[in-house]
């Protein structure tokens, strides 16, 4: 009975800072999100401003994403030798300051607005870029296992938040203030965020308020506690990236969850960018009634996502395996995001609306791609594989904009089958996680790809 109560008395004990961790990725995450739909809320009144097609638009829609994917690598190798605090501190200022030009393109006119939009765009792309990688890094650091999962939803969960929250505060915006003002208040408020993310932001071992029942608390859990303290106290191991590169596309688990990722967000960038101007343009709403329409399927995503990371979470404490806990909400998700296929057959827009709700509802239980990163990446590599997700990821930003944009365009300007391209995407999302990922465990790299500091 005395152990049991001195178990107890330890765990009362325990701090919690690892969830304040978390409410700050929500929190940067959640501007991320609003950032990157600045541009197709304000994409109808920009476009007629600007005189552009609806290609012309596909294109700059997915300018970000070009960078964004080329980047990923890059700062995803950054992460690992500098550390997710300081990398991510400089991209949330970067890409605010950004997003607070694009404002200033309403003062230019011509080929040179469309160019300075496109080259703004490609800036915020690659300053975003150690976000989700970032996002990651922490929650490996900071949480065990058994809560890894929740804690990955709960960022992810970000992005229908963001929408949620913030398509009816910007159609408002753009409505009263003007396209231009979009961009100077939602970038102003991630500069803002910035002042306040070192004062934050730090590894699990130096963190100023967490004590040593939480710390081994999560490092019994399998967090990687020393993941960012090597960085701070010490020259790290160095990873050879080409190498660790070919070898991570080498498993074929990991190669699965990149490509179920790819598959997963073409439905999360038809939300970001054409999903507003589809609701303008095919179904006749006005912006204001826009921004609060798109807020309903997001906020369906964010529930939804919600669900999917606390039942992962709750199979694995059950005592199911890894594997199993990690894939069920995959597939329950993935069957429920194809009901968008629906709305070819319907014309109320009321059921349009709904089978949109349940599609991005389907789409949030399934989005646990960062836990199983999480779970998958090498601990000396965890950036790189973060990047290496998220380049695939996003490379379905390239694409979807940029494809919608033909369809619309060859259809005279109907968004069926646009639709269907998106719903069938889900369908190629549940292959990948059936049949192609397989047993979800830690990759380990070969030892001659780590090369050891000079003491």
């Amino acid at each position: 009975m005395s152990t049991q109560m001195g178990t107890a008395s330890a765990v009362a004990k325990r701090t919690n800072a690892r969830w304040g961790i978390l409410a700050m990725l929500f929190i940067a995450t959640t501007i991320n999100y609003a950032d990157r739909a600045t541009m197709s809320m304000a994409g109808k009144d920009m476009s007629e401003a600007l005189g552009l097609s609806p290609v012309q638009m596909g294109y700059v829609l997915s300018a970000f994403a070009w960078s964004y994917v080329l980047a990923q690598l890059p700062m995803g190798t950054m992460l690992d030798k500098y550390g997710s605090r300081r990398v991510y501190f400089w991209g949330l200022l970067l890409w605010s300051l950004f997003t607070v030009m694009q404002g200033t393109v309403g003062f230019l006119t011509g080929g040179a607005a469309v160019f300075m939009l496109f080259a703004l765009r490609l800036a915020v792309g690659a300053a975003e870029a150690p976000c989700f990688p970032g996002n990651a890094r922490l929650t490996s650091a900071w949480f065990p296992k058994q809560e890894r999962g929740f804690a990955s939803a709960i960022f992810n969960s970000s992005q229908y938040f963001a929408t949620a929250a913030f398509a009816p505060l910007m159609g408002a915006i753009i409505h009263h203030l003007g396209w231009q003002a979009v961009f100077y208040i939602i970038g102003g408020l991630g500069v803002v965020l910035a002042a306040i993310w070192g004062k934050v932001i730090y590894p699990p071992r130096l963190h100023p308020t967490v004590n040593k029942a939480e710390l081994d608390y999560i490092r019994e859990g399998g967090a990687l506690v020393d993941m960012d303290y090597a960085q701070s106290e010490a020259k790290p191991a160095q990873v050879d990236t080409k190498k660790c590169v070919k070898e991570l596309l080498a498993s074929r688990m990991l190669l699965g969850v990149y490509s179920f990722q790819f598959c997963i967000n073409i439905l999360t960038y038809f939300f970001l960018t054409w999903f507003p101007i589809y609701l303008v343009k095919e179904r006749g709403m006005s912006i204001l009634k826009a921004g609060f329409v798109a807020s309903m399927p997001a906020l369906c995503g964010f529930a939804g996502a919600i669900l999917g990371g606390y039942i992962s979470d709750l199979l694995l404490k059950k005592g199911y395996s890894l594997t199993f806990a990690r894939k069920a909400p995959v597939v329950v998700g993935m069957f429920l995001a194809m009901s968008m296929l629906a709305c070819e057959y319907v014309e109320s827009d009321a059921l349009v609306v709904f089978f949109m709700s349940l599609s991005f509802f389907g789409k949030g239980i399934g989005s646990l791609g960062w836990a199983i990163v999480s779970d998958t990446s090498p601990k000396e590599a965890g950036g790189i594989s973060g990047g290496l997700f998220n380049t695939f990821g996003n490379c379905a930003g390239i694409v979807t904009p940029i494809v919608i944009g033909y369809l619309v365009a060859a259809s005279g300007g109907s968004f069926n089958s646009a639709l269907v391209f998106v719903g069938l995407s889900a369908a190629v999302a549940l292959f990948m996680m059936l049949f192609v990922v397989g047993k979800i465990e830690r990759v380990e790299l070969k030892k001659s790809l780590i090369a050891q500091p000079a003491k």
